[in-house]
């Protein structure tokens, strides 16, 4: 499918009531019942011994993070059999461009001394629930919709076409907090023309990474070359998590929530038994039917009884949008919270984060039990409610437009219309109002961030001078 838009600068987004964001429900609520008889987890096969991964590098940062279109909510049903109806009222999106440069970006940091503002990107163009951005070597760029479809964009001048890559609509589940929630190319497209898609099928109760083989061009995905890489169940029907990225390591990690319902009532954040409330890291460098995935050799828990291989971090709520910083390396995952607190986490090989001992900083469950966690790793930063309810992790800036904000993390919350920064120091600053909710945030070939909205244009962090 093609077509030919001309659309002009949209005006901005129109602010979302509160009730939008699904706040969690206080730790005294009671859960619902959840599904019967819903393993943990699942595999599609059982991943290979152990071999040597290969020395796959991604190009830069190019992918992205971010959270359901909805905000977690606990006011969850009980997973049980979906429907394969997609809302009606959910509508066709489109989408806007951006420009990308293949310069290095610049590793200085900045001051954070500057004023932030927002311009529509890719000529303004209008989506509804875009989840995830990816920008190709040719400047085209790859919107995913929570709806459950891809679509490639081409910008020239005020002239956007848009070109369909993949439809997944009748197969995925678009409700609430499920939906497709994330997608990542294969760092080496060359060799390996792959997306990595995570999302809810209509025909279980689990969240499901597939692997979709391109086409030469890169222009559309095969829907019939569907490869089930892994298999979550989902006991309630929220804190999917989300997030797919490749490392510099090349190797594929996946932010999975603690399965729902309020305050982890079956225990999944502390249970290493179980994927629910984890960071995984596997090798899809040979993937196929019969090994879809290998464990790495130097994952942390590798050998280790009682414990899933597959486990890079744990101790998670619901890591709604996590992002590699391009230049050093580093792992930053935002954690929704509970009641009180949204955090911010450095994630490295075999940390505890504490849930649901703890709520950022906070005891959660008793002083007892944080007394006897002694390898809980705190965050790099807390936001306490009200001033934020649901965050968005967002990604280190390593572009060229703003040299002040060079070396920071920049994210926001979804249902406060907030936006922080956290200084190469971990300085905390709160930046300007939003005025929308943020469903994630994309990086461009140039280090230039952009922001996704449930309703609206793509959106340009720019400085506003």
């Amino acid at each position: 499918m093609r077509r030919s838009i001309r659309t002009v600068v949209a005006a901005l987004i129109v602010s979302l009531a509160l009730s939008a964001c699904g706040v969690d429900e206080p730790s005294t609520s009671e859960p619902g019942e959840p599904a019967a008889d819903a393993e943990q987890t699942t595999q599609p096969t059982q991943p290979a011994q152990p071999t040597e991964q290969q020395d796959a590098q991604p190009d830069g940062d190019a992918e992205r993070e971010q959270q359901a279109a909805a905000a977690p909510s606990d006011d969850a049903e009980p997973a049980s059999e979906p429907s394969s109806e997609p809302d009606a009222e959910q509508q066709e999106s489109r989408q806007p461009q951006s420009e990308t440069s293949g310069q290095e970006s610049p590793r200085a940091d900045g001051d954070g001394n500057v004023e932030l503002g927002w311009a529509p990107a890719l000529n303004g163009v209008v989506f509804e629930q875009p989840t995830e951005m990816a920008v190709l070597a040719d400047g085209s760029v790859l919107i995913a919709e929570q709806r459950g479809s891809i679509s490639r964009f081409l910008v020239s001048g005020d002239e956007t076409q848009q070109f369909g890559v993949l439809d997944l609509t009748d197969q995925v589940t678009f409700s609430g907090e499920r939906g497709l929630l994330s997608v990542a190319l294969h760092p080496n497209l060359d060799t390996q023309p792959f997306i990595y898609v995570y999302y809810s099928p209509t025909d279980a109760a689990v969240t499901r990474l597939s692997r979709f083989r391109l086409s030469a061009d890169l222009a559309a995905a095969d829907p019939g070359s569907e490869l089930v890489i892994l298999e979550v169940s989902q006991p309630y029907t929220n804190h999917n998590g989300g997030a797919v990225r490749f490392g510099p390591d090349g190797m594929l990690y996946l932010g999975i929530g603690d399965g729902g319902a309020a305050n982890d009532p079956q225990g999944h954040g502390q249970n290493r038994e179980t994927l629910l409330g984890t960071i995984i890291r596997i090798d899809v460098s040979r993937s196929s039917a019969s090994e879809p995935y290998r464990i790495p050799p130097d994952n942390p828990f590798l050998g280790v009884a009682g414990v899933r291989p597959e486990i890079w971090a744990y101790g998670l709520r619901n890591p709604w949008r996590m992002a590699f910083d391009s230049v050093t390396g580093d792992l930053y995952v935002a954690d929704v919270g509970q009641d009180r607190w949204e955090e911010v986490a450095v994630v490295r090989a075999g940390e505890n984060h504490g849930w649901n001992v703890y709520e950022g900083d906070e005891c959660f469950r008793s002083q007892e039990a944080c007394d006897q966690l002694t390898d809980h790793t705190r965050p790099i930063a807390v936001i306490p409610h009200p001033d934020g309810c649901s965050i968005t992790g967002g990604m280190v800036y390593r572009g060229r437009a703003i040299p002040e904000l060079v070396g920071h993390y920049v994210f926001a919350d979804y249902c406060s219309f907030r936006l922080w920064t956290i200084d190469p120091a971990g300085q905390v600053t709160e930046r300007m109002p939003v005025d929308v909710s943020i469903i994630s945030f994309a990086t461009d070939q140039a280090g230039e961030i952009y922001a996704l909205t449930p309703r609206g244009p793509v959106l340009q962090l720019i400085a506003a001078r």
